[in-house]
């Protein structure tokens, strides 16, 4: 099986660097984008397309599908890591709101720390877990997968190092691997190597722009 794992394109609010919720629509410049992806794997035999309900992801989707004409699936299992509501709304340049994502994504902390109510760390690799099984049980020999910036980074790092993961790791991944909005990470899972340590996962490439 072969998943092309694509960022939605840019929001509003990402052009404004503005920390999201779940609201937010794709401006001009991410409608292109998904435009640009839809171009070019209009001609992979993709089978199914699986999306993030989040609307930036969901209109991501659709016009990636006016190319390829397949079934779509919207799953909530995809959505993006929930911010604490105090920085959500705010520009992450904002002194407090960037102190409070240098605690949670670029210093080494424990798995388990937690700055208030936001999705941490464990919340996001047990996610991770459920949603690697929920792909391979839904998705097709070809599936396109929209989903956003940090899940889609966790779901690449809990590939690569299963219950091995902590923190610190992800954070370093985070930090030197950028993910572009409507970048495209193609991954492949072969179940006859689930006794591999990456239970059958390969990463193939990460995040190519159209």
């Amino acid at each position: 099986m072969i998943f092309y794992f694509i960022r939605h394109g840019e929001t509003l609010s990402n052009s404004k660097h503005i920390r999201q919720g779940e609201e937010g629509s794709l401006s001009e410049n991410g409608r292109r984008q998904a435009e640009s992806v839809g171009r070019v794997i209009e001609n992979l035999s993709i089978k199914r397309i699986i999306s993030s309900t989040y609307p930036r992801a969901k209109e991501t989707a659709e016009i990636i599908n006016t190319h390829i004409n397949v079934p779509v699936l919207y799953s909530t299992i995809l959505g993006e890591r929930r911010n604490p509501s105090e920085i959500i709304g705010k520009n992450r340049d904002e002194p407090e709101v960037a102190h409070i994502i240098d605690q949670m994504d670029l210093s080494y902390h424990n798995d388990d720390y937690r700055f208030s109510d936001e999705e941490n760390f464990i919340d996001l690799k047990k996610r991770a877990k459920k949603c690697l099984s929920f792909l391979t049980s839904q998705g097709e020999r070809k599936t396109c997968v929209v989903t956003h910036h940090v899940f889609l980074k966790m779901l690449i790092a809990y590939m690569l190092y299963r219950e091995r993961l902590h923190a610190s790791d992800f954070a370093k991944l985070s930090f030197f691997n950028m993910s572009d909005n409507a970048g495209i990470s193609i991954c492949e899972y072969h179940p006859w190597k689930m006794f591999s340590s990456t239970h059958g996962w390969e990463v193939v490439s990460f995040n190519e722009t159209p």
